[in-house]
C-alpha cells in the first residue's frame, strides 16, 4: 500500500507504496526530467484536440486526477495510455506520443516503479499491504514518519526531512479521497513491539493504527510474534486490483524495487497473502491487541 517515493529519495515505510519506493540514486533525476518531458507532450497534444483533462480522461478510462498528474511530471504514464490515447487525439499525435513514452523507457532506473506504482495506487478497487520492517507508510502518523527520516542513512537535511514528511502526509490523503477502496494491511507484531522512536512515538502510532482501522474500507490485521506457520518468509509486498480487475504487484528491498505483472507471478503473491491473512489475527482480535498494548505502554 507501501507505498512511497513520497518525495524523490529513497525512504522506508510507503504504501502501498512498497517501503516507500527508491527514487534516489539511480536514475531519479533523470527520470523525473524526462516524466515532465512526456507530461508536456501530452498536454500539448491534448489541448490541440481542444480536449480538457475532464473531457479527456474518461475517453481514456483515468480519472482526471491521474491525467493531471501524468501531465505535472509526477506519475509514470501506464503502459495503456498511449493506446488508448489514439481515438480522442488522434493516429498523429499517438506516434508523437509514443516516441515520448519511448525515451521515458529507456531511461527508467528504480525511481520508475515507484511512480508507476503510485499511479496505479491512485485508481486501485483494492489495495493489499504486508510489511515486517517498518509499519507502512499509508498508516504513519507524523511522529512516526519522523522518526523514519530521523534514522535514514546517509542523513537527510531538515529540509528534507520535511519535504518527505509533506509527501508522505499528503499521500496518506489517498485513504481519505477513495472511500470505495479496500485497504488490506498485514503488520508484524514485532514492528509494533520495537517501539521506534521511542513510547510516546509508539503511543501515538498505537492510537493512529486503531484510529485507521475503525474505517469501514480499512482492515488491518497483526501477525502474532509467535506463528510457526507462516507464509511471509519471503518478504514485503504490495499488492493492487486495478479498475479493470487486473492484479499488480510490487515489492522493494534494500536499493532495489520491481513492479510485478506477470499474472502467475502475481497469482503466487495473492496465494501467499491469502495464506497470511489466515494466519493472522482477525481484525477484531487485531484492535484487541493494539488496545492491550496501547495500555501496557
Amino acid at each position: 500500500m507501501a507505498a512511497d517515493n513520497d518525495g524523490g529519495t529513497r525512504n522506508s515505510g510507503g504504501d502501498g507504496g512498497g517501503s516507500g519506493g527508491n527514487g534516489g540514486g539511480n536514475g531519479g533525476p533523470e527520470l523525473s526530467d524526462s516524466l515532465k518531458t512526456f507530461g508536456a507532450v501530452l498536454k500539448v497534444l491534448r489541448e490541440e484536440a481542444r480536449l480538457t483533462q475532464e473531457e479527456f480522461a474518461p475517453r481514456v478510462r483515468y480519472s482526471p486526477h491521474y491525467v493531471a498528474k501524468i501531465e505535472q511530471g509526477k506519475r509514470f504514464p501506464p503502459r495503456d495510455l498511449v493506446a488508448r490515447s489514439e481515438e480522442p487525439l488522434g493516429p498523429v499525435a499517438a506516434r508523437v506520443l509514443a516516441a515520448a513514452a519511448r525515451s521515458l523507457t529507456r531511461r527508467a532506473g528504480l525511481a520508475s516503479w515507484f511512480h508507476q506504482w503510485a499511479g496505479i495506487e491512485e485508481e486501485a478497487l483494492s489495495l493489499y499491504a504486508y510489511e515486517c520492517r517498518v509499519v507502512p507508510g499509508l498508516l504513519q502518523p507524523e511522529p512516526y514518519i519522523r522518526a523514519v527520516f530521523d534514522r535514514r542513512l546517509p542523513p537527510l537535511t531538515e529540509e528534507q526531512v520535511e519535504q518527505q514528511v509533506a509527501a508522505r502526509l499528503a499521500r496518506q490523503q489517498l485513504m481519505i479521497e477513495r472511500p470505495n477502496t479496500t485497504f488490506c494491511f498485514l503488520i508484524e507484531q514485532a514492528l509494533l513491539e520495537r517501539r521506534l522512536g521511542g513510547t510516546e512515538v509508539t503511543r501515538v502510532l498505537l492510537d493512529h493504527l486503531l484510529e485507521q482501522g475503525r474505517r469501514r474500507n480499512v482492515e488491518i490485521q497483526i501477525m502474532p510474534l509467535r506463528q510457526e506457520d507462516h507464509y511471509g518468509f519471503e518478504g514485503p509486498m504490495y499488492l493492487a486490483e486495478t479498475p479493470d480487475h487486473q492484479w499488480v504487484g510490487y515489492y522493494e528491498c534494500q536499493e532495489d524495487s520491481a513492479l510485478i505483472t506477470s499474472q502467475k507471478a502475481v497469482s503466487s503473491m495473492l496465494q501467499r497473502y491469502g495464506k497470511m491473512r489466515s494466519q493472522a489475527l482477525s481484525p477484531e482480535a487485531s484492535a484487541g491487541l493494539l488496545k492491550q498494548m496501547r495500555g501496557a505502554l
